[in-house]
């Protein structure tokens, strides 16, 4: 972990349980009227994001300055990559300057391993095109471990756009290390059977009704039209068959709660009234992502 985080897949149960442990320590603390810690005075984190975010760049700038950390934040637009510096002359530049680490979002899966092996700043993973985005995991296991006592035994549906989802892949590499019965949900031609195979306990289906029966968690994901070269499905049908609405909520345990990573797109991946609604954790994640992403800020720069 000193040398950073690239995913959940590398880490041991040990490991993330240690992460977990830290941040629900962290947790009340957003709640303080004064956040402010000298865990990491005197070090410098670079947020370096390629692609869009509000909630991750965000939630890493405020669990920075909530450790003490100096922060700088920069875009791909407004770095030397948009007059034609490659990535590794960027990363090189920004290593000279002798940050601590550097937070890093890329659009193409195994940007931050490949950038890793060439630099001595620890990475962060701040999601790698469709491969992780593993503080999202953790904040997820962070929130749904304010609703139940343990993640053993647990049945959880991940519904949506799985074949391009860094977010359900994080998960599954997260969950399966405490035994959770897994359901994959979605489309057909975004389900890839493979997925199957990642992890033990996991079922695939392309039937809803059967993914939300029994479930404890039903995580919804954002179709990523961004990610595909063509649309697999017709766009206007998709929430009659993988949009959630409470008519499936019925079919869940009766305290079952519902998460997405966000940005939620009403009406397509999720209705308003399960958005809003009273077992909907979604704020709670957003709220959690910054005491997990203190939580490996902590054991990244300061150990």
């Amino acid at each position: 972990m000193a040398s950073g985080l690239l995913g959940i897949e590398e880490l041991s149960r040990e490991q993330i349980e240690a992460l977990l442990a830290r941040g629900r320590y962290y947790q009340p603390m957003q709640a303080q009227s004064v956040k402010k810690l000298d865990t990491l005075r005197g070090k410098t984190i670079v947020n370096l994001f390629f692609e869009a975010s509000t909630r991750t760049r965000t939630s890493f700038e405020i669990a920075a300055k909530r450790l003490g950390a100096d922060t700088i934040s920069i875009s791909a637009m407004g770095s030397s990559l948009s007059k034609g510096e490659s990535l590794v002359d960027t990363l090189n530049t920004l290593d000279a300057m002798r940050p601590d680490a550097i937070v890093m979002r890329h659009s193409a899966s195994g940007a931050p391993h490949f950038l890793a092996r060439f630099l001595p700043t620890p990475i962060i993973n701040a999601g790698d095109g469709t491969h992780e985005h593993p503080t999202q995991a953790l904040l997820d296991a962070l929130t749904i471990l304010d609703y139940r006592p343990s993640l053993e035994g647990l049945r959880v549906a991940i519904i949506g756009d799985i074949a391009h989802s860094r977010v359900a892949r994080s998960n599954i590499h997260l969950l399966s290390r405490f035994g959770v019965d897994l359901v994959l949900c979605g489309p057909a031609p975004l389900l890839p059977p493979e997925l199957q195979y990642l992890a033990p306990g996991i079922t695939l289906t392309t039937n809803i009704e059967e993914a939300v029966t029994g479930a404890d968690v039903v995580m919804m994901l954002r179709v990523q039209l961004e990610r595909q070269h063509e649309t697999s499905f017709p766009k206007n049908e998709y929430f009659q068959f993988y949009g959630l609405r409470l008519e499936h909520l019925r079919l869940a345990r009766p305290d079952a709660i519902v998460m997405h990573p966000g940005p939620i797109n009403r009406g397509r991946e999720i209705a308003s009234e399960v958005a809003d609604f009273p077992r909907s954790v979604i704020l709670n994640q957003v709220e959690n992502g910054v005491a997990a992403r203190m939580a490996v800020l902590e054991q990244v720069v300061a150990h």
